[in-house]
């Protein structure tokens, strides 16, 4: 009696781990669907969506120890920053690390400044002023800056009212 209870549950078990395995597989298989697939089960449950995120280095963007967008800076950024502007989410700008100022400014002045540039390129780009929010600067968890700056743009979705 007891042998016959045990190799039900372990019935039952194995069932449960196959549809599981199978399941995973079948995700694993489709990469197109992937992610909606996963972003549709994580709703289901009631998982908090991902903001939205792009890091860009500051060097690649910017003229060298100056707060002014390369053109080529200006492109990176304006195809950066295109999925932010349809959304209704607030966007934060953060600067991570510091460049050597070389002329005008500092390497906190050159940081700042580097900020408002972005900002002002974000508000070109279609989003409103009222949606943005300039960080500041911002240290990596050993509280040290890195010796290079990076912009980091998140987008945190709206709250539901």
């Amino acid at each position: 009696m007891i042998r016959a209870n045990r190799s039900r549950w372990a019935l039952s078990f194995a069932d449960l781990c196959l549809l599981m395995l199978g399941f995973f597989v079948l995700l694993q298989a489709d990469q197109a669907t992937r992610r909606n697939a996963l972003s549709g089960i994580g709703t289901y449950f009631g998982a908090i969506e991902a903001p939205r995120q792009a890091e860009l280095d500051a060097q690649t963007l910017f003229e060298p120890g100056e707060a002014l967008l390369s053109e080529t800076g200006r492109v990176a950024l304006l195809r950066a920053v295109r999925p932010f502007a349809a959304s209704g989410g607030t966007v934060q700008i953060q600067s991570i690390g510091l460049d050597k100022g070389q002329y005008r400014f500092d390497a906190w002045d050159l940081a700042a400044a580097r900020l408002g540039a972005v900002a002002r390129v974000l508000v070109a780009a279609g989003i409103p002023q009222d949606r943005l929010r300039i960080a500041g600067l911002a240290e990596q968890a050993d509280g040290k800056a890195p010796d290079r700056q990076t912009i980091r743009i998140v987008e945190r979705p709206a709250a539901d009212d």
